[in-house]
């Protein structure tokens, strides 16, 4: 996948060159249809995979599973879970998550002495014993 910066670069470098170019060679050569084809052909494709880029990076896909176990939580009680067990690959996912968009992180322990942190109304276990990517039953404080 080309990146943005690679892409505007290389767009901001081609037109400074094309112009160059046709400056140098004038009217005596005519650009080809097929090579603008493949051009317009291969600019359309970075430009809808850049387009497919920005729209998956506002949908939160670390937080999804998480969200789906509060989500049937709150169908079933009406509020939030109160906490909620996750092996440490979602820690971690959440936890970046607070970082990459400048969130507070409200960490601290339980009366186990596990970490926990705040999302969403609902307080996240960390549970080093179990699987990283384990999600554990929503469940209330009573």
């Amino acid at each position: 996948m080309v990146s943005r910066r690679t892409l505007l670069e290389g767009g901001v470098l081609g037109t400074v060159l094309g112009s160059l170019a046709a400056d140098s060679d004038g009217a005596a050569a005519a650009p080809r249809p097929a090579a603008a084809d493949d051009d317009t052909a291969r600019i359309a494709k970075e430009i809808a995979a850049l387009r497919e880029e920005l729209r998956t990076e506002r949908q939160f896909t670390e937080l999804g599973t998480i969200r789906e176990a509060q989500r049937v939580f709150l169908r079933a009680n009406g509020k939030f879970p109160d906490f909620l067990e996750v092996g440490f690959d979602v820690w971690f996912s959440v936890h970046d998550w607070h970082v990459r968009w400048q969130q507070p992180m409200m960490l601290g322990r339980d009366t186990l002495g596990r970490y926990t942190i705040a999302l969403n109304q609902t307080q996240l276990i960390l549970r080093p014993d179990v699987l990283g990517g384990f999600i554990g039953i929503a469940y209330d404080n009573r």
